[in-house]
C-alpha cells in the first residue's frame, strides 16, 4: 500500500526484537511525517512515549483523553 492516508494498527510491535521496534517506530513516524494518520493501540508505554501525539485510555470500557 503506497501512501496510505489513515492506519489502525492493534499492537504492532508485539513479539519483535528491538531493533524490529526501532524500524517499525521508524516506518510509522516516516508515514506520520508523510501525513498519514495512525491510530495505535498497545499496552507498552516506551510505543506511546515514542509515538503519539494523542494519546487516550480504555478505563472499564470508557474512552478518556490523557494527552
Amino acid at each position: 500500500m503506497e501512501k496510505p492516508k489513515l492506519l489502525i494498527l492493534d499492537e504492532p510491535m508485539n513479539g519483535l526484537d528491538k531493533q524490529g521496534v526501532l524500524e517499525i517506530r521508524e516506518v510509522l513516524k516516516e508515514l506520520n511525517r508523510e501525513g498519514a494518520t495512525i491510530i495505535l493501540s498497545s499496552h507498552y508505554a516506551e510505543d506511546i512515549e515514542a509515538l503519539c501525539d494523542t494519546v487516550h485510555e480504555m478505563n472499564a470500557g470508557v474512552l478518556t483523553r490523557i494527552g
